[in-house]
Protein backbone atom coordinates (compact mmCIF):
# COMPACT_ATOMS: atom_id res chain seq x y z
CA UNK A 1 0.00 0.00 0.00
CA UNK A 2 1.30 3.45 -0.82
CA UNK A 3 0.14 7.18 0.65
CA UNK A 4 -1.10 9.62 -0.45
CA UNK A 5 -2.83 12.94 -0.05
CA UNK A 6 -5.92 13.93 -1.72
CA UNK A 7 -7.22 17.30 -1.87
CA UNK A 8 -10.30 18.10 -3.78
CA UNK A 9 -12.67 21.49 -4.29
CA UNK A 10 -16.06 21.17 -3.75
CA UNK A 11 -18.44 24.05 -6.19
CA UNK A 12 -19.39 26.96 -4.03
CA UNK A 13 -22.90 26.70 -4.26
CA UNK A 14 -23.36 23.23 -2.58
CA UNK A 15 -24.63 22.89 1.08
CA UNK A 16 -22.06 21.76 3.71
CA UNK A 17 -24.38 18.62 3.64
CA UNK A 18 -23.65 18.11 0.15
CA UNK A 19 -19.96 18.55 1.04
CA UNK A 20 -19.84 16.00 3.50
CA UNK A 21 -22.10 13.67 1.12
CA UNK A 22 -19.07 14.45 -1.52
CA UNK A 23 -16.78 13.16 1.00
CA UNK A 24 -18.45 10.16 2.35
CA UNK A 25 -18.86 9.27 -1.45
CA UNK A 26 -15.08 9.40 -2.08
CA UNK A 27 -14.73 7.48 1.31
CA UNK A 28 -16.48 4.41 0.22
CA UNK A 29 -14.76 4.25 -3.08
CA UNK A 30 -11.60 4.42 -1.25
CA UNK A 31 -12.43 1.43 1.14
CA UNK A 32 -14.50 -0.55 -1.53
CA UNK A 33 -10.97 -0.61 -3.24
CA UNK A 34 -8.92 -1.56 -0.02
CA UNK A 35 -8.13 1.10 1.23
CA UNK A 36 -7.80 3.49 4.44
CA UNK A 37 -8.80 6.94 5.41
CA UNK A 38 -6.56 8.17 8.10
CA UNK A 39 -7.40 11.94 8.23
CA UNK A 40 -10.46 14.12 6.98
CA UNK A 41 -9.83 17.71 6.86
CA UNK A 42 -13.00 20.12 6.16
CA UNK A 43 -11.06 23.42 5.01
CA UNK A 44 -14.07 25.03 4.99
CA UNK A 45 -15.41 27.56 2.22
CA UNK A 46 -12.19 29.50 0.53
CA UNK A 47 -11.42 32.03 -2.08
CA UNK A 48 -9.76 30.30 -5.34
CA UNK A 49 -6.69 32.14 -6.65
CA UNK A 50 -8.51 32.23 -9.99
CA UNK A 51 -12.20 31.39 -11.61
CA UNK A 52 -12.36 27.38 -12.04
CA UNK A 53 -15.79 26.79 -14.12
CA UNK A 54 -17.21 30.13 -13.00
CA UNK A 55 -16.75 29.57 -9.60
CA UNK A 56 -14.53 32.04 -7.50
CA UNK A 57 -14.96 30.36 -3.93
CA UNK A 58 -14.67 26.88 -3.06
CA UNK A 59 -14.90 24.04 -0.12
CA UNK A 60 -11.54 22.34 0.33
CA UNK A 61 -11.64 18.73 1.65
CA UNK A 62 -8.16 16.84 2.73
CA UNK A 63 -8.23 13.41 3.16
CA UNK A 64 -4.77 11.31 3.50
CA UNK A 65 -4.81 7.62 2.48
CA UNK A 66 -3.49 4.37 2.11
CA UNK A 67 -4.62 2.17 -1.22
CA UNK A 68 -2.93 0.50 -3.81
CA UNK A 69 -2.06 1.95 -7.48
CA UNK A 70 -5.62 0.61 -9.16
CA UNK A 71 -7.50 2.32 -6.01
CA UNK A 72 -5.87 5.72 -6.76
CA UNK A 73 -7.02 4.80 -10.46
CA UNK A 74 -10.66 4.18 -9.67
CA UNK A 75 -10.94 7.28 -7.30
CA UNK A 76 -9.35 9.82 -9.72
CA UNK A 77 -12.20 8.26 -12.70
CA UNK A 78 -15.02 8.90 -10.02
CA UNK A 79 -13.45 12.35 -9.17
CA UNK A 80 -13.52 13.10 -12.47
CA UNK A 81 -17.06 12.43 -13.17
CA UNK A 82 -17.87 13.98 -10.55
CA UNK A 83 -20.26 17.46 -11.48
CA UNK A 84 -19.90 18.97 -7.93
CA UNK A 85 -16.12 18.44 -7.70
CA UNK A 86 -14.49 21.98 -9.43
CA UNK A 87 -10.86 20.27 -9.09
CA UNK A 88 -8.57 17.58 -7.25
CA UNK A 89 -5.20 16.36 -6.80
CA UNK A 90 -3.48 13.46 -5.38
CA UNK A 91 -0.44 13.31 -4.66
CA UNK A 92 2.02 10.42 -3.01
CA UNK A 93 3.66 10.84 0.02
CA UNK A 94 6.41 8.68 2.11
CA UNK A 95 4.09 9.02 5.56
CA UNK A 96 0.65 9.90 6.68
CA UNK A 97 0.81 13.49 8.82
CA UNK A 98 -1.48 13.63 10.99
CA UNK A 99 -0.86 16.83 12.29
CA UNK A 100 -3.19 20.07 10.85
CA UNK A 101 -2.09 20.79 7.57
CA UNK A 102 -0.99 24.05 6.02
CA UNK A 103 -4.75 25.32 5.48
CA UNK A 104 -6.07 24.42 8.84
CA UNK A 105 -2.97 25.75 10.87
CA UNK A 106 -3.74 29.07 9.20
CA UNK A 107 -7.17 29.10 9.94
CA UNK A 108 -6.27 28.06 13.21
CA UNK A 109 -3.72 31.21 13.23
CA UNK A 110 -6.41 33.89 11.64
CA UNK A 111 -9.09 32.76 14.06
CA UNK A 112 -7.70 31.66 17.52
CA UNK A 113 -10.71 32.39 19.55
CA UNK A 114 -12.99 30.28 17.59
Amino acid sequence: MNFYEAVFIVRQDASASHVEAVTQEAVSIIKDNGGEVAKTEFCGLRNLAYPIKKYKRGYYVLLNISIDSNGIKELERKLKLNEDICRFLIVKVEKLDNNPSALMRRTIRDNPQE
